[in-house]
């Protein structure tokens, strides 16, 4: 039985849908999203990076009766924050984290944070000193470094006010008097992703669309200014993803929907575009060459799960690397130069790293990695050692290599852990649920080491297709070793990592199945001794959002209130003003609002149009310049809720976008979510 009628009008105020095989229940539950804990969105609500934008997101004014304070932060609502809950936090908001960006010289270009943002570090040494390359008030990342010994700099990208309007600076490594600032390459304006350095360094490919602001246009760009357009008007979408070694060739893909790619190969001096893999309609991850004539791939369009693939091209053969099993082939990196060849597999959430030869095929011995996640593959130029970011539930991410010659594995990093004990750390438990329809739902649990049962936080995550992984939160640890909360991290239908069937069972009309998931869930909580069904959070942020809104209004008598970071609350609304690069990416996921009948079914499923039955107090979080989920979304429900009686208490921050990227906005709202589970989940 749906959760919602199908035949609706306009905007309307549709009777409480009645749930699906008993699920509506005795219990009350408090729904709040782990991201509000974690800070910043783990998960977006695409997984292809977004294209460019000219212009910000939809002006958005603050809700009325919100008082300006905290510098860039806009409040409502919310109460004096008490001083043992400030120094509670406190010992867990000093964690630290690195993560690779790309070697520089024999030394590493990490990512980390000492003050308020994330910046560039240099590590000359393993666990040396991290020397500080960027000074920036807003967070820099997605740095690359030419591909050849010596590289005299490199690229990076940065944003102002969490707006996605990435910018190309690059920054010289050395210059007289010692490193010179950085210089801007791009327009100032627009938004550009995704460059990849050819393999002499000499030029920088990239993907923009400051044409129009929707097409995603690919251009190249040297160093010394000189500017090329690739291709321009072909729509949204188009990546570049590898240079042939003679430089005149490109991979590049155009990204469809999560469950479908397209690969192409475009000739420099023709302009000419040549499809692989013609007619194949299937999820396409990373490509690289191998050599002038061999491109690897890995791609679902044979079975339910990625594997590795080799394409030669002027045979005409595909041949598949990796055996069918019952996981993802994720990450991939090649070197040309030591003809090697380095992936991922995600078995249930935790990363296996394989290597192998290019010129035999052959698997490569590894030394033996802690179990965690793998990601950020990076070869050195010589191709001799491979470097890459690894984190688990109770490590932070730090950076490592492994030596192809003496097969060392080398620790870069050595993140802190603040004055957390290092043995108070809580793993997760892998468990599996049946939901309404008998479908297998795996779930992550953080269990307290103390006596239950204990209350509940149910973290959603975004995407839709993302993924919960056990991934170091010092948040999470905070819920579960000082409040004595249990955390579980459910993997609802539509997310990746299980097959491409799974990930296509919550779209367009079958989006509430999905939420109908998280009701099978608190069923299987009521029947856990250790858990208690009557205090009970359900965590969510982006589309994890939209879930937390869904949730209340559908099993509302279970729920004490909820937690919405930059949620989704009308999905025609949301369609209408995201950003245009983005509409038919997100259109080919929940459904185009521009079709009659499919805008009527969007708006009937919308928490909004059913704000009224919302009745439990929630805590509303959202950056004002955010371009995929707008301000508006935020901005309306915390409105509906006013009208309907609804306390609501609410955070905006001018300063940020798709999350919440700065440590003191972070700091903060993690106090705000901390006080509102303490007075509503805890009844302290």
């Amino acid at each position: 039985m749906p959760l919602v009628p199908t035949k609706t009008a306009r905007n309307p105020r549709p009777q409480p849908a009645q749930a699906a095989h008993g699920l509506r229940p005795r219990w009350r539950v408090l729904l709040l999203p782990l991201t509000l804990f974690v800070g910043g969105c783990p998960t977006v609500e695409s997984s292809k990076p977004p294209g460019a934008a000219t212009a910000p997101p939809p002006e958005t004014k603050p809700a009325p009766g919100a008082e300006p304070n905290l510098g860039n932060l806009v409040t409502k609502g919310i109460p004096a924050l008490p001083a043992d809950l400030l120094r509670e936090l406190g010992r867990y908001q000093n964690t630290r984290s690195a993560a690779l960006q790309d070697w520089l010289g024999d030394g590493l270009l990490i990512t980390t944070r000492f003050g308020d943002t994330t910046q560039l570090h240099h590590v000359a040494t393993p666990l040396g000193a991290r020397r500080q390359l960027t000074f920036y008030d807003e967070p820099v990342g997605g740095a690359r470094v030419p591909p050849i010994p010596q590289a005299e700099g490199f690229v990076f990208l940065k944003d102002v006010g969490g707006s996605e309007f990435y910018q190309l600076f690059w920054q010289p490594r050395r210059s007289a008097g010692g490193r010179g600032p950085a210089r801007m390459l791009s327009d100032g304006k627009s938004r550009y992703i995704a460059p990849v350095f050819s393999p002499t360094g000499r030029l920088l490919a990239y993907s923009t669309t400051e044409r129009n602001g929707q097409d995603w246009d690919l251009h190249t760009l040297s160093l010394d200014g000189e500017r090329r357009i690739l291709q321009q008007g072909a729509g949204v979408g188009w990546t570049v993803d590898d240079w042939a070694p003679d430089e005149a060739r490109l991979l590049i893909s155009r990204y469809i929907s999560v469950n479908e790619s397209e690969l192409y190969e475009l000739d420099l001096r023709s302009g000419r575009r040549e499809r692989l893999l013609p007619g194949v309609k299937a999820a396409l991850g990373r490509a690289r060459y191998g050599d002038a004539d061999t491109v690897y791939f890995t791609s679902d369009h044979v079975g339910e799960f990625r594997r590795l693939y080799r394409l030669e091209r002027a045979a005409g053969t595909l041949t598949a690397l990796t055996e069918e099993t019952p996981w993802d082939v994720e990450g991939l990196a090649i070197s040309r130069s030591g003809g090697r060849l380095a992936c991922t597999v995600n078995e249930e959430g935790v990363s296996r790293l394989v290597a192998m030869r290019l010129d035999t095929g052959a698997f490569i011995a590894l030394p033996e990695l802690p179990a965690g996640i793998v990601s950020g593959l990076r070869f050195h130029p010589s191709g001799d050692r491979l470097a890459f970011t690894l984190r688990s539930a109770t490590t932070p991410s730090d950076v490592f290599s492994i030596d192809f010659h003496t097969r060392a594995l080398t620790r870069w990093t050595r993140s802190e852990l603040g004055d957390l004990p290092r043995d108070a750390l809580v793993g997760p438990q892998l468990v599996r649920y049946r939901s309404f329809d008998g479908l297998s739902i795996p779930a992550f649990v953080y269990r307290p080491r103390t006596p239950g049962p204990h209350p509940v936080v149910v973290a959603i995550h975004g995407g839709p297709e993302g993924q919960a992984r056990p991934s170091f939160s010092a948040t999470t640890q905070f819920l579960v070793d000082h409040l004595g909360v249990a955390v579980i991290a459910p993997n609802v239908r539509g997310s990746r990592g299980y097959g491409k069937t799974y990930l296509t069972l919550d779209n367009g009309r079958k989006r509430e199945d999905s939420v109908r998931d998280i009701g099978a869930l608190l069923e299987w909580i009521a029947g856990a001794p250790d858990l208690d069904a009557s205090r009970v959070a359900v965590s969510g942020g982006s589309y994890g959002g939209y879930m937390v809104l869904a949730s209340l209004v559908h099993f509302g008598d279970r729920l004490v209130a909820g937690v919405d970071r930059v949620g989704i609350s009308n999905f025609v609304t949301f369609l209408t003003n995201t950003q245009p690069y983005r509409q038919d990416l997100r259109r080919a996921e929940y459904g185009d609002e521009r079709d009659p009948a499919m805008r009527v079914f969007l708006e009937s499923i919308s928490p909004l149009t059913r704000a009224g039955e919302i009745t439990s107090p929630l805590l509303v979080a959202q950056g004002l310049n955010d371009p995929r989920v707008p301000a508006s979304e935020s901005e309306q429900l915390v409105r509906a809720l006013e009208t309907h009686g609804v306390p609501a208490w609410y955070v905006l921050a001018k300063d940020e976008g798709h999350g919440f990227r700065k440590k003191p906005n972070r700091d903060y709202l993690t106090a705000v979510t901390a006080l509102f589970l303490k007075r509503h989940l805890l009844g302290e």
